[in-house]
């Protein structure tokens, strides 16, 4: 029983089953609302536990992710509105308002966007590839804010979602357990990065890339992947937030949408899985109570983000191990607590097959 409470993948399947059960708990306390809340946490979650991909693991700080989280969105209202018109996107291309079509499609946008940003960003580092990551949202940003014909800054209306297999996204249960299921999934994905041999490098890069590229790891392919990864799970995640809000704006790319990402990492936890999920449900229940409160939220919000990160180390995460227990890694160790590698020199740390490339 100890053992389990240890495991954060266990939390996590509680945390995931507990869940599940909100639309079925909510009316019967009268708060139907809860589920659209609810709803809008899982989505960010998403969003949040990709960027801790690179942020986390890899240690590389990207403050344009909103721009495939926007990227996701938009690939979805764009074919919503040539599916409206009759009239195909770039004169081939039909478009579509079934999520099964236009999901795929979002997230291989969002991964070629962020192929093509990361292998452009990856020449650079430390405070250049933060600034250039910026630039290239801020670009498509203004880009999308240009498009008229897709609404320009007052965004695009969805006003039709076809069923998914027969399940009525208007439904707000049925779509919140849509999101609450590629949660899952996406979780489960993260896990296995994070404990394969590619997670290990990804660990590696974080506490020194140069002596990983001593030892003859290519950092600039494996960082290229996790970025494209990321991308796609953002961009998931932006059509997940499309369908929910049927409505898309400029707005999901804006810089300021990147920071709030950011700050659900780094106050649940970095490098942890859970703490991203966490860190989102943190952030947004707390917007949403405070907002009702005074239109000052704002205010009352930032000294309790900067009381938890000052004194919480190692983000709320750290805190329920602590609480559980477990010792919370150091920075340098590799993610999810598993030390006895960490413990090594870096070279004999690594797989032999890594190690030479």
């Amino acid at each position: 029983m100890h053992k389990m409470l240890r495991d954060e993948r266990a939390w996590a399947v509680a945390l995931l089953l507990l869940a599940a059960l909100i639309p079925v708990v909510a009316p019967m306390l009268d708060s139907p609302a809860t589920v659209g809340l609810a709803t809008r946490i899982v989505i960010y979650a998403i969003a949040a536990s990709s960027l801790n991909l690179i942020l986390g693991h890899a240690g590389l700080v990207s403050f344009g992710h909103a721009a495939y989280f926007g990227l996701g969105g938009y690939a979805v209202g764009i074919l919503y509105a040539h599916y409206s018109s009759g009239e195909p996107f770039l004169g081939f291309i039909p478009g579509s308002n079934d999520l099964l079509v236009t999901m795929p499609v979002a997230i291989i946008v969002g991964g070629i966007g962020a192929a093509i940003i990361g292998a452009l960003s990856f020449r650079t580092a430390g405070v250049q590839f933060i600034m250039i990551t910026l630039a290239f949202a801020q670009m498509l940003y203004f880009l999308f804010v240009s498009l008229k014909a897709y609404g320009g800054d007052d965004g695009l209306a969805i006003r039709r979602v076809a069923p998914v297999l027969g399940m009525n996204l208007r439904d707000a249960a049925t779509l919140f357990w849509i999101c609450l299921g590629l949660l899952a999934v996406w979780l489960f994905l993260m896990d296995r990065i994070a404990r394969s041999r590619f997670g290990r490098v990804l660990a590696g890069v974080r506490q020194g890339e140069r002596r990983m590229a001593a030892l003859g790891v290519r950092t600039y392919f494996y960082k290229l992947v996790a970025f494209v990864i990321a991308g796609m799970g953002a961009a998931m995640a932006g059509a997940l937030m499309v369908n929910y809000l049927r409505f898309v704006s400029p707005d999901m790319m804006a810089w300021t949408k990147s920071g709030e990402m950011m700050i659900m990492v780094i106050l649940g936890g970095l490098g942890t899985l859970l703490g991203p999920v966490i860190g989102a449900g943190v952030l947004v229940t707390l917007e949403y109570t405070l907002s009702g409160l005074t239109e000052h939220w704002q205010f009352i919000e930032g000294p309790i983000l900067l009381l938890v990160v000052l004194f919480a180390r190692g983000g709320l995460m750290g805190a329920v191990r602590r609480l559980a227990g477990r010792r919370v890694p150091a920075p340098e160790a590799v993610p999810h607590g598993e030390l006895p590698q960490a413990q090594k020199p870096l070279g004999e740390a690594l797989p032999e097959a890594v190690r030479h490339g």
